[in-house]
């Protein structure tokens, strides 16, 4: 199943919604754990809850990845650790490809291994992650995997908040693609298809979205 980038991104979006991934508190900000304030959360955990949500957007991926770069252009999946872990397996499972994750920091034991699992040298490696803010945490990710001796071209994510612009030009510049099936822009129109918001309400969630640090400082 798949049909233009933006019927994907909408369809993702009404999916995000439906399970309650995705939420606006305009009139309460959500705080985050780096102080940060903010309008909308998300939190791509709970699609590991919703079998039907997790199957129709697992399939939206596979499909968007192969119009993109071509149905073999991997040899292998890695998942970044923890979030990553899921959408990965469930990746390698429909490309029937093999599946590795990669850890945030060495084991510190054993050993002590960035990489659980295995590929052969050069093999061509798709990272997965479930969201992506400015990029960066990707590129610890990318830099084990080069390190291991895999070729990263690409990353794939369920959700990119699609604010920060510099993120994908830092990525860009490592050498990798970023793909997204959706991002806080698509979340906000399926949102005022539905009448989520207040005309208040979408007006502060946009406001947020075209310059996030001018809006917490606004507060």
């Amino acid at each position: 199943m798949i049909g233009s980038a933006e019927q994907c991104a909408r369809l993702t979006a009404r999916t995000l919604l439906d399970i309650q991934a995705v939420l606006f508190r305009p009139e309460d900000p959500f705080t985050f754990t780096s102080g940060r304030r903010s309008p909308v959360y998300v939190d791509c955990r709970r699609i590991i809850s919703f079998p039907r949500a997790r199957q129709l957007l697992m399939d939206l991926a596979v499909g968007q990845l192969a119009q993109a770069v071509g149905p073999e252009a991997f040899d292998a999946v890695a998942g970044g650790e923890t979030a990553g872990i899921p959408f990965a397996a469930w990746m390698a499972d429909r490309l029937g490809l093999p599946m590795v994750y990669v850890r945030k920091k060495p084991k510190g034991f054993g050993r002590n291994a960035r990489i659980e699992g295995t590929f052969s040298e050069g093999a061509r490696v798709l990272l997965v992650e479930d969201l992506a803010t400015d990029g960066g945490s990707k590129l610890s990710f990318v830099e084990a995997l080069r390190d291991a001796g895999a070729e990263v071209a690409h990353c794939f994510v369920v959700f990119h908040y699609g604010i920060f612009p510099e993120g994908i030009a830092t990525l860009e510049a490592a050498g990798v693609k970023l793909h997204a099936l959706c991002t806080w822009w698509d979340a906000l129109a399926e949102a005022e298809a539905r009448h989520y918001l207040t005309d208040e309400g979408t007006a502060q969630v946009r406001r947020f979205l075209n310059d996030p640090e001018g809006w917490a400082e606004k507060l």
